[in-house]
């Protein structure tokens, strides 16, 4: 059976587990981007990702999005939404349908 885990600083993702999902607090990008990887080489069929850890490891999300699991997903963390997830969500439905048909260039 897969899994879904999240990833990410502490205090944004600790409220997930009082909902089932495996919780992966992480203090630096490299730290993310080892157990990003590590989650990927495993069961994991969706990883939700903070933002911020997100923007800090984009070559090790390029890697995910060129396989089929797990998807990443971005979230907003504790300290709000930066934009960072937003923009990741445009440029996958950009490359699978070939052009921008969520915001239309803006």
């Amino acid at each position: 059976m897969y899994k879904i885990a999240v990833l990410g600083d502490r205090d944004s993702i600790y409220g997930f587990a009082a909902l089932g999902l495996e919780v992966f607090p992480v203090q630096s990008g490299d730290e993310g981007a080892h157990t990003l990887r590590r989650l990927s080489e495993q069961d994991y069929a969706v990883v939700y990702i903070t933002e911020a850890l997100a923007k800090e490891i984009p070559g090790e999300l390029d890697r995910c999005r060129e396989s089929l699991m797990p998807a990443v997903i971005p979230i907003p963390g504790v300290h709000g939404n930066t934009g960072y997830g937003i923009d990741m969500v445009k440029r996958s439905v950009e490359q699978a349908v070939g052009s921008d048909i969520i915001f239309n260039g803006n």
